[in-house]
């Protein structure tokens, strides 16, 4: 009791100071305590979509089916919801019932085998005979393997008996690799077997190994890297069609280079990759060491237009160029969205973001179903997308000072905002397209490529590489088979002379045989 009484204040003042020192701590103890929590529901944030990232489905399809989530429970304005109403109805998707399998292609040969009833048969009960007509018809795809030939170059000698000398033969063809075993043909098979199918050199040299062909990988990588110094003249023309054009898109992924001059061979290079061209795209991928954005503009040196990237700071160049208009990708603005969708199993604000997005994609399916010309796209992105995107705006100012800066949902609305007027370039012209999805598409057969290979031996191979992904995804860009295109290339290249011999070599322009 005397202890307690010996530390009792001695006044009022004192036991008001004690109070309010008290009062003070708990103050700081709660702030505390509310700055914990909110770290940990964000750290819980980030473990959960780190797993979305690692474990689950990567597609994004899925969450802009419509009517996939109820959003009962999220609060809207009044006006925004009006406007979201009276925008745009999107269309239902409708499974069908039984899949129909696609049928064989028209230009592979038939072999007909006819299964016949036998004579007597033929004959009816009543004694007449019967009548054809009509007959069924299911077919079968045979398999035949590769078939190998060897051609003979043979030049007969002629000379003079009499006068034992006058020796005379005929000049050998221009070949595409002299002095080598290699056609176009075989050459342009060990590319698209390795660039498009992804099967590295050494699994190659093993196939040929079974067929009792001694083919090292030596030679194979040796035919590659001449033959793409024979194509480089293309993929120089495919990058001045794309600086010509007025609109390009740009993106970049790593790469594992060893042997680089300076560089430690676990430091990541990256591979910069352009779409412009128009109507007949262009694709060139170029091997850089850095990802620093001068390569882009030392790339498209002289372009006029519009450039479409994402938010990478490598770009902001093009924000203060003359004659340039930086368009950002809605693709990735709607992407932190949709990854939070996958992870929460009930509806919240990344819903509602995915809802927007969900309209604003079902106008560029609309305009695409339809083949609409870019006048037409134009027009029907001012009548509809512009009013979903106002909506979005309110939304975006509505919600944003409710949400923590640390936290994904406020870090996706405030990358919508920061980015907000480049993400509304796209509806200047109706030529552009609404993210760089395209650009995207000829960056994943790179990648998975990768997996397989999983670096360049030396900067030589990655700028072979380069060149031979940008011919063969121009290639697909334009609707022609790549093997095909190749063969007939490797067969004419030899014989350019001009910069117009080699336009006609481009994947648009050339006529295959």
């Amino acid at each position: 009791m005397k202890t307690i009484r010996k530390n009792l204040p001695k006044s009022a003042d004192d036991l008001e100071k004690i109070i309010l020192n008290l009062q003070q701590d708990l103050a700081q103890s709660q702030s505390e305590l509310a700055e914990y929590k909110l770290k940990y529901v964000n750290l819980l944030e980030e473990i959960r979509l780190s797993k979305q990232r690692f474990f689950a489905s990567s597609s994004e399809k899925n969450i802009l089916q419509p009517d996939l989530f109820d959003e009962a429970g999220v609060e809207l304005p009044p006006e925004v919801k009006a406007e979201l109403e009276d925008t745009i109805e999107v269309k239902t998707h409708v499974r069908k019932k039984h899949p129909v399998r696609r049928p064989l292609p028209d230009y592979l040969p038939r072999e007909q085998v006819v299964y016949d009833i036998g004579e007597a048969e033929k004959v009816c009960s009543c004694g007449e005979t019967l009548v054809r007509i009509g007959e069924e018809v299911s077919e079968q795809l045979k398999y035949i393997p590769a078939k190998v030939s060897v051609i003979q170059h043979v030049r007969p000698k002629y000379a003079c008996k009499p006068c034992q000398e006058n020796v005379k033969i005929a000049p050998m063809p221009t070949l595409l690799l002299p002095k080598s075993i290699a056609t176009p043909e075989l050459v342009a098979h060990v590319i698209i077997s390795k660039y498009c199918d992804h099967l590295p050199l050494y699994r190659q040299e093993a196939m040929w190994q079974r067929m009792e062909i001694d083919m090292p990988r030596s030679s194979l990588c040796g035919w590659v890297l001449k033959t793409t110094e024979i194509c480089e003249p293309l993929v120089k023309l495919l990058q001045k069609i794309i600086v010509a054009y007025d609109y390009v898109q740009v993106d970049e992924t790593t790469l594992q280079v060893l042997n680089e001059v300076g560089r430690d061979d676990r430091t990541k290079s990256y591979m910069w990759v352009y779409r412009g061209g128009g109507g007949k795209p262009c694709i060139v991928y170029e091997y850089q060491e850095t990802r620093g954005g001068y390569h882009a503009m030392q790339f498209l040196s002289g372009f006029k237009g519009y450039i479409q990237t994402d938010a990478f700071s490598g770009y902001n160049w093009a924000d203060t160029t003359k004659n340039i208009i930086h368009v950002a990708c809605h693709a990735h603005a709607r992407r932190p969205f949709a990854e939070l969708v996958k992870g929460q199993k009930t509806s919240g604000l990344a819903h509602e973001a995915v809802k927007f997005y969900r309209k604003l994609y079902a106008i560029e399916t609309d305009a695409r179903d339809r083949n609409l010309p870019p006048e037409a796209r134009f027009m029907l992105r001012q009548e509809k997308s512009v009013l979903i995107l106002a909506a979005f705006k309110k939304w975006l100012d509505h919600h944003l000072p409710k949400t923590s800066e640390q936290g994904a949902i406020g870090k996706a609305m405030r990358y919508c905002i920061a980015h907000w007027d480049k993400l509304n370039h796209y509806l200047l012209d109706g030529c552009l397209e609404i993210d760089n999805n395209l650009i995207e598409n000829a960056i994943r057969p790179f990648a998975l490529g990768r997996k397989n290979w999983l670096f360049n031996a030396s900067p030589s191979g990655a700028r072979a590489g380069a060149i031979l992904y940008s011919l063969i995804e121009t290639c697909k860009a334009n609707n022609i088979e790549p093997y095909q295109y190749f063969c007939t290339m490797l067969n004419r290249i030899r014989l350019c002379v001009t910069e117009d011999d080699y336009r006609q070599l481009l994947p648009q322009f050339i006529r295959l045989t």
